[in-house]
């Protein structure tokens, strides 16, 4: 005896709704990919390209009233700036916030700034910066 096969033959009669499924699902992914990796390719050359100053914490020491602060800034030699840098307190509440500003032809700045706190800060945590 022998067995009858259950399968269409095949070629016969198209392809199924699911390898249609698969299709549209497999074109939908690729542009969402494609969409994606523009995306992160602009934020990268703003970040990279467009941001003319920049800057680093490297040390600070906090006091009761005070945390100095000292910053390491880059940026071009004609980009004028400012760079917000904020201090919390133990329990995490902000205690003080303050913009400094950067000018002049150097590229590359070490400043100590002292930023005023309301209450002892126990952080120093620079927040970004900006061009003008």
């Amino acid at each position: 005896m022998s067995t009858a096969s259950t399968q269409l033959p095949e070629g016969r009669y198209g392809r199924s709704a699911d390898e249609r499924a698969d299709r549209k699902l497999k074109v939908i992914g690729s542009i969402l990919a494609v969409g994606l990796l523009a995306l992160v390719g602009c934020f990268a050359y703003h970040y990279v390209v467009q941001n003319k100053i920049s800057a680093e914490v490297i040390t600070f020491d906090t006091s009761d009233s005070a945390v100095k602060v000292h910053l390491e800034v880059r940026k071009d030699a004609d980009a004028t700036g400012y760079c917000t840098v904020r201090s919390q307190a133990e329990d995490g509440s902000e205690v003080g916030r303050a913009d400094f500003r950067f000018t002049g032809h150097a590229t590359r700045i070490d400043k100590v700034v002292t930023l005023r706190t309301t209450a002892p800060g126990t952080t120093a945590e620079l927040l970004g910066c900006h061009a003008d």
